[in-house]
């Protein structure tokens, strides 16, 4: 109770948004653009602002198949120009909060959406091999450490500029002692010790 969720259209439920406002918790998420909504109360909203409408009203009553909606309470809605001129639709349950304040809330959780794709793309972690709290801050910090021992490790030669081709080199060469100003260079072969060779006929 008291808590604030913020989502995007992934988690678009009505039943468990009603379940989010009967525990007391608040949300804010984003309404799909052919979703009615029903008008009881205009807010006035500031020329100053990105914020272009806030009201207050009902979602559809009955979803598909007639079934009853469960989310019955007053919602808002509050309609945003984000920076590329699109508009988005944000609804939530909390009647009282500044429109500016509900919208920059939404404005953070897109902050959370960028972390996660740069995760994706930069840490490479494409899924997770434990799912407690524990596990999942162990392989972002595991993650973490060997991208920046990377980056360290790219800083200090000179041969290759490009991050992503200095990993492959790297994940190349893992097995192997060389100088990463060398990655770039054929690998000589070892040559092969005469008293290594006597050892093995001697085991024989």
């Amino acid at each position: 109770p008291g808590a604030t969720y913020v989502y995007d259209l992934g988690y678009y439920d009505y039943g468990w948004w009603a379940r989010l406002d009967e525990a007391g918790c608040r949300f804010v998420t984003r309404l799909k653009k052919n979703t009615p909504f029903n008008v009881v109360a205009e807010n006035h909203v500031s020329k100053s602002s990105n914020v272009v409408g806030d009201r207050i009203g009902h979602l559809p009553a009955r979803l598909a198949n007639s079934r009853k909606n469960p989310l019955q309470v007053p919602v808002r809605e509050i309609r945003v120009i984000i920076e590329n001129g699109k508009q988005l639709r944000i609804v939530t349950n909390d009647l009282d909060a500044p429109a500016e304040e509900i919208a920059e809330l939404y404005k953070q959780r897109w902050q959370i959406e960028l972390f996660f794709r740069w995760v994706k793309q930069t840490l490479r972690i494409r899924h997770f091999v434990g799912v407690s709290e524990n596990a999942v801050r162990i392989q972002v910090a595991i993650a973490l450490i060997a991208f920046l021992l990377l980056r360290m490790a790219q800083l200090a030669q000179k041969a290759v500029h490009s991050p992503l081709e200095f990993a492959r080199l790297v994940r190349t060469n893992l097995m192997h002692r060389r100088p990463i100003n060398n990655l770039l260079e054929l690998r000589q072969s070892v040559p092969i010790n005469q008293n290594q060779l006597n050892l093995g006929l001697y085991f024989q």
